[in-house]
């Protein structure tokens, strides 16, 4: 019964800032097929808050879009996400 728990749950953000050994920062682009991560973009409670940066996206949360040589790929989702998101201005990372 156990194992079914664990089967069951959720993989979360790791403290460094890493899902499945990805780090969540970098050149991100959206696809629509064979995403590394569904994401839900949430306005309260993220579990990521991502601060869009033009250069330089080396933090926690700093993502720059981009349409070719992505460091990961997400597809936006409305349910069932692998986790959600908060676009910010200021201070992205964990909450």
């Amino acid at each position: 019964m156990i194992e079914l728990f664990a089967a069951l749950a959720v993989d979360t953000i790791a403290d460094d800032c890493t899902l499945d050994g990805i780090p969540l920062h970098g050149r991100v682009q959206i696809v629509e097929h064979f995403a590394d991560f569904d994401v839900q973009v949430v306005e309260h409670f993220p579990d990521l808050k991502v601060e869009r940066v033009s250069h330089f996206p080396d933090a926690c949360g700093e993502w720059t879009f981009v349409e070719q040589f992505p460091d990961f790929t997400i597809r936006l989702v409305d349910h069932f996400p692998d986790f959600t998101i908060a676009y910010v201005e200021h201070f992205p990372g964990l909450p």
